[in-house]
């Protein structure tokens, strides 16, 4: 008689391990009020990225010189700027274009020194050389310096200051996804992958990267913050997104000016939102880290 096999439904299992990580995720935000508190912070930021530009009282770029330079009032909460614009406005409606800006690099970036560290830590060799001598290359620059460089020369938009934060930070991506690769390519259940007929592109992307995800997702929730302050510097220095675009960087440039004769909503407003935008990310990483981590769940 043939014996009874049990076969684990697949999708059974996947839809239980999705389970175990939300329930561990609620538990770690209940558990610890600063990441409960950058999770609130991040919802903030996400629906002021969404729904910001449906909500906010006035329009974003309507000027009314009748009303410039007002302090903040019921009418105007964060005052207005030297055009008459609503400061509130521009703050809300700016968060989705820092938010793309950082959300676009950080993806881009992962992409490229993400999966380039991990095949060079995974296969050594002149991957791994080629890779190393290009973080290194791109290190030995002033990090800024060279984001001004790239934005200088292919032009001040929002798709090449996305191509120039990206770049700047590929170093650091690849260097922590090599040494991870390389710390796991010969651990256990590498090698049960290869005696069960994997192939090594196949025990990559299916073992190698999932197994350094959490690490990564970390740095990306930190390299979120980095994004955002980047893409602020070069406006900042009129090498970012052109005026009369909301976006936080031109709007603390702009209320610069102002400071020395009062004005001071119309700088410290758009700053806030940046050190707060930063201040949550930072935060963020180490939430996500006790969450996606299974040697952390409990």
């Amino acid at each position: 008689m043939t014996p009874l096999t049990f076969r684990r439904d697949e999708p059974a299992a996947r839809t239980s391990g999705l389970l175990a990580v939300v329930k561990h995720g609620r538990y770690v935000i209940g558990e610890n009020p600063v990441t409960g508190f950058a999770f609130a912070l991040f919802v903030v930021i996400v629906f002021a990225a969404v729904f910001g530009p449906y909500v906010v009282p006035y329009d974003p770029l309507a000027s009314d010189t009748a009303a410039a330079l007002k302090g903040p009032s019921a009418a105007h909460w964060f005052g207005t700027d030297q055009l008459g614009r609503d400061v509130f406005s521009r703050v809300v409606v700016a968060t989705r274009l820092d938010f793309v800006i950082a959300l676009a690099s950080v993806a881009l970036v992962f992409a490229m020194g993400g999966l380039a560290g991990v095949a060079a830590g995974f296969f050594g060799g002149w991957t791994d050389r080629i890779v190393g001598r290009l973080a290194d290359t791109i290190m030995a620059f002033p990090l800024f310096v060279l984001a001004m460089g790239i934005v200088a020369a292919l032009g001040n938009t929002v798709q090449n200051i996305v191509i120039a934060t990206a770049i700047v930070n590929f170093p650091l991506y690849a260097r922590i996804a090599r040494s991870e690769a390389n710390i796991r390519r010969d651990a256990g259940f590498v090698m049960a992958a290869r005696l069960s007929g994997n192939g090594e592109f196949r025990i990559l992307l299916a073992h190698i990267l999932p197994n350094i995800m959490p690490i990564m997702i970390v740095q990306m929730s930190l390299t979120m913050g980095y994004a955002i302050l980047n893409a602020a510097g070069l406006s900042f220095i009129g090498l970012g997104v052109r005026p009369p675009t909301a976006e936080w960087g031109i709007m603390v440039a702009e209320g610069a000016a102002f400071m020395v004769s009062g004005e001071w909503w119309i700088a410290f407003f758009p700053g806030l939102a940046l050190m707060v935008a930063v201040f949550c990310f930072n935060l963020l990483g180490d939430g996500l880290r006790d969450i996606v981590d299974p040697q952390r769940r409990t």
